[in-house]
């Protein structure tokens, strides 16, 4: 793989079989590439209006439930309609193709942690400490059953959609750059800066994992581990703010 000699990349610092991209055939006509194009294209805007208006709804409400799972309802629904999806595969050490799983997941618990010390700092930051308060209000003022499942699908369907369908649609013109953008113009809808940002750094995490792997698995694992950590643990640092609550006495 060529690298930028004497580079400061953290790229330039991993092994090969971390960053190099697995050989792959992801080859379709130009009708069908089209097609993937008119289909992300509709759905991307579709899918960031249901997202804007489902955390305009009030917490713990039936209607945010629903519009939660209709937002992870139309992700997997227009990546699938777009055409064919990959799994991906990663190679080991030996440099063997294998599905990513143990890898993603590492990844997963190191996002969470450089998001535990950003949320350290946001605290002392009123905007985004006002920001982070709105998310976990509608996170913990319900049911954390319905919280769980709503988020953790909604983290499958980002995947299957921005990192299945819309990567596929961009072709070889920065997929990375351009998906992770447009990603965060879905998230934008929220109105929310606190997740803008979230959704702008893990797009670049999850886009690389989608350039190096050939497939959306390894970017699904590391997001669900992302935002399982981040509802169980994020909450008890903004304790006290907006009726915000720890996912356990609310279930009790």
């Amino acid at each position: 793989m060529n690298r930028r000699r004497g580079g400061l990349l953290a790229a330039d610092r991993l092994p090969d079989w971390l960053v190099e991209p697995v050989p792959r055939d992801h080859r379709e006509t130009d009708a069908a590439f089209r097609r993937r194009r008119r289909v992300t294209a509709g759905v991307a805007v579709g899918g960031a209006g249901l997202l804007g208006v489902s955390l305009s709804t009030r917490p713990g409400s039936p209607a945010f439930y629903g519009l939660t799972m209709a937002v992870a309802g139309t992700w997997v629904a227009g990546g699938l309609a777009s055409g064919p999806l990959h799994l991906g595969w990663m190679l080991t050490p030996g440099h063997q193709l294998r599905r990513p799983v143990v890898t993603p997941v590492i990844t997963g618990v190191g996002a969470f942690g450089a998001f535990y010390g950003a949320a350290l700092v946001a605290r002392r930051v009123p905007v985004l400490d006002r920001a982070v308060t709105r998310v976990l209000r509608y996170a913990y003022q319900g049911s954390v059953p319905l919280v769980a499942t709503t988020a953790l699908a909604n983290a499958v369907a980002e995947e299957v959609f921005f990192r299945g369908a819309l990567y596929a649609a961009i072709g070889v013109d920065r997929p990375v750059v351009v998906s992770t953008a447009v990603y965060g113009l879905a998230t934008a809808a929220t109105r929310n800066p606190a997740l803008l940002v979230a959704a702008l750094v893990m797009g670049v995490l999850f886009g690389v994992q989608r350039r190096v792997t050939g497939g959306i698995q390894a970017s699904v694992l590391t997001h669900v581990t992302w935002s399982a950590l981040m509802l169980r643990f994020l909450p008890p640092l903004f304790a006290g703010r907006a009726d915000v609550r720890d996912p356990c006495s609310a279930a009790a």
